[in-house]
């Protein structure tokens, strides 16, 4: 592990192993940019394992420390955003991981949502409940009912670990749970064989816990894990990611759709064929629109839409130039009308291996653009950026 830490650092300098393939067309425009643009895709795939791999044993660890312990349950993380969809418009993008929550025995977890005309950006609070484990404890007795046994001395302390250090009000904490996850992930580091030939350092953040590897070569990877509860057996969260307009209380989560487009993007790859385009067709207008009010999720959602419209077989690496020119008319389509749908929401097009709550599947379209209905000038900008491109 320490081995591919270091060399996955080391790797943006040196070079990845070509496609065997014939002379290329200097017309071949379609070509050169998929092939300019497929070493960092490459070089970022394989930092991608390597740093999932790394949080993986990390984890491992915190279990190992925690274990025994009537704190939180880490799950497997979960890579989301542009590093793990394939096309991160940064060339040294901060690697970001899920990490989803479980309760520990005798305690659950309800979610408290805000209303549902907030979608798919609803606050949430997660209301951590003890649950009663008498008939386990009188069966199997290897749990004690801490919901029942609050008078026994023993029973009080124990049970009261997660509710009186990392809750308020009997509502899960995301500051009180960072700090946690922070103190534990500084000793699990310890523990791992990488660490006799890394520096690890965790970085000060109230809602995550944000992590700087540093190599031998002193080369860098930015690493931020994120926490979240998942609803239901669905791709999506409420997470301590913070929103754009800030959250000032601790206890309030954001509802994220991003293991949902991680899981979508997975899909679209096991379809695609082998030497798709869609990645660098979004790459490329990122590049582009870097600067300007079209945001990397507006850029992204339009190729989700996309996606499901025009069938596997139209991605080849020699169609790159006619789905650049059907993104710019799809693109322009919806400034005209001032209307842009969130991919997720009451759309039958998402294929169903992408599990949505019912919420989700039923709700009414949301328009993303509804602000250059409201805002003259914000229109007229994005008319005069999209000119520009």
């Amino acid at each position: 592990d320490s081995d591919e830490a270091e060399n996955s650092t080391d790797s943006s300098s040196s070079s990845s192993e070509e496609e065997e393939e014939g002379p290329i067309n200097e017309w071949d425009l379609g070509r050169f940019l998929m092939q300019q643009m497929q070493l960092p895709v490459v070089h970022l795939a394989s930092t991608c394992k390597v740093v999932e791999t790394l949080v993986e044993n990390l984890l491992h660890a915190c279990h190992v420390i925690t274990l025994g312990t009537a704190l939180l349950h880490l799950e497997p993380c979960i890579g989301v955003g542009s590093a793990f969809e394939g096309w991160s418009p940064h060339g040294d993008p901060v690697y970001s991981l899920l990490v989803p929550l479980k309760p520990p025995t005798g305690h659950c977890f309800h979610t408290e949502l805000g209303a549902a005309g907030e979608l798919p950006a609803r606050r949430g609070h997660v209301r951590v409940e003890l649950e009663c484990m008498c008939s386990r404890q009188r069966l199997l007795g290897d749990v004690q009912c801490f919901l029942h046994h609050a008078e026994d001395e023993q029973g009080r302390d124990q049970g009261s670990y997660l509710l009186q250090y990392l809750c308020s009000h009997s509502y899960l904490d995301i500051e009180k749970t960072a700090r946690w996850l922070q103190l534990i992930v500084t000793n699990a580091w310890l523990l791992l064989p990488a660490s006799h030939r890394c520096h690890l350092t965790v970085l000060p953040s109230l809602r995550s816990c944000k992590l700087c590897l540093e190599n031998v070569s002193r080369k860098t990877l930015s690493i931020e894990i994120l926490f979240g509860v998942q609803q239901g057996d669905s791709g999506v969260f409420l997470t301590s990611k913070e929103a754009e307009a800030g959250i000032s209380s601790s206890t309030m989560w954001q509802e994220s759709c991003a293991v949902a487009e991680v899981l979508f993007f997975r899909l679209m790859a096991k379809q695609a064929p082998r030497d798709s385009c869609h990645l660098t067709c979004l790459k490329i207008f990122a590049h582009l629109l870097e600067g300007t009010g079209f945001s990397s999720d507006c850029l992204k959602t339009i190729l989700m839409h996309l996606l499901t419209v025009t069938p596997p077989s139209g991605w080849h690496r020699a169609d790159l130039l006619e789905r650049m020119e059907e993104f710019l008319q799809y693109l322009q389509h919806c400034l005209e009308e001032k209307q842009l749908h969130h991919f997720f929401l009451g759309n039958e097009r998402v294929p169903r291996e992408v599990l949505l709550p019912l919420d989700f599947r039923m709700a009414n379209p949301l328009n993303l653009f509804q602000h250059l209905q409201q805002e003259p000038e914000a229109y007229a900008q994005a008319l005069q950026e999209f000119g520009e491109l």
